[in-house]
């Protein structure tokens, strides 16, 4: 008895409880066929009651998919992430796909392991992040047969869409504004690098717009750990014990940033007008420090929308474009000088 109360409930429950036909739960519960209000409606409250969810495989085998969309992603301690996946939720919570989350840690080989086993459950589409994959990796997207959304960044050759924003081009511009401001004596503090391919970028496209002007990077860090309020205290520490002279200190993320910043204001240090602070990501959180972070905003949550909105439309047979290029724009804050 016990063991026939855990087993698991049928199309027949549901018609028994309903009082209709096998055939007719199973149009109402597919959205198929021609089935009056009155009978859906008692249909679908037999089967809410009963706790009835449908078994999809079958039909998975004679498609050879199932509504998932794999959405792979570096980490979810990021708060960038969680802002991508709602814009990818919103969109997709108005079709019949569902996204189901992958964390790679930054790691090609564990990244590599979860595109595997993602797709050897035949979803309708993948979104994952960023352009530098395995080689094993690549050979998986370009044999699955589906869309393949690659997001965060379009400096590079995609796969089959990419989304995102140029990350050396905010590397340039964030240069040029510390540059106009006349800040000279340049740090640069970066995290997971380089694994972090997209803060790489930015960190290239950051020193050749100084170069271009015939300024150096003073002073650089890299450290693997994650993105945190104490490390970039005590990066900024460190780096001003190195060089006092520096008069700008540029972070690849907002969090390491707003450590520094808490570090100089406890410090008595004026920030901006002897040393301006700039980080990257827009992150709405810190909008609670003391001073508002100089930053740029990476425009998360529209690239997780738009990813989504192609892997909708291709699964209507609709045409998507290959890149989608968003542009971020400088928040200039109270830490970078306005000139």
């Amino acid at each position: 008895m016990a063991n026939d109360e855990k087993r698991s409930l049928t199309l027949r429950d549901v018609s028994d409880a309903s009082g209709v036909s096998e055939m007719t739960v199973s149009r109402v519960l597919r959205n198929r066929g021609d089935v009056s209000n009155a009978t859906r409606e008692r249909v679908q409250k037999a089967a809410k009651e009963l706790g009835y969810v449908p078994n999809k495989i079958a039909g998975a085998l004679a498609s050879q998919r199932v509504n998932l969309v794999a959405v792979i992603i570096p980490s979810l301690s990021n708060m960038v992430f969680p802002e991508v996946l709602g814009g990818i939720s919103q969109v997709l919570e108005d079709t019949e796909l569902q996204p189901v989350v992958g964390v790679t840690d930054y790691l090609p080989e564990k990244e590599e392991k979860v595109l595997y086993e993602m797709l050897s459950w035949r979803p309708s589409g993948v979104i994952i992040a960023g352009l530098e994959h395995t080689e094993a990796a690549r050979a998986m997207l370009n044999a699955s047969g589906i869309p393949v959304v690659e997001i965060m960044d379009v400096d590079g050759k995609p796969v089959d869409a990419m989304v995102g924003i140029s990350h050396r081009r905010a590397g340039r511009e964030m240069a040029k504004a510390i540059l106009k401001a006349g800040y000279r004596q340049i740090g640069f503090m970066g995290t997971k690098m380089p694994l972090d391919h997209r803060a790489r970028k930015r960190f290239e496209g950051f020193t050749e717009a100084l170069a271009k002007d015939g300024v150096e990077i003073a002073e650089k860090e890299f450290y693997s750990g994650g993105s945190a309020l104490a490390k970039g205290r005590e990066m900024t520490a460190a780096m001003l014990e190195r060089n006092p002279e520096l008069d700008f200190l540029y972070y690849s993320n907002d969090m390491i940033g707003a450590g520094g910043l808490l570090y100089l204001l406890e410090q008595g240090i004026d920030v901006p007008g002897q040393i301006g602070l700039a980080g990257f990501n827009g992150v709405e959180l810190l909008q609670g420090l003391p001073r508002q972070l100089a930053t740029m905003d990476a425009c998360r949550r529209e690239i997780g929308a738009k990813a989504a909105g192609i892997i909708a439309a291709r699964a209507n047979d609709e045409d998507t474009p290959m890149i989608t290029e968003l542009t971020p724009t400088i928040s200039f804050g109270d830490t970078l000088k306005r000139r």
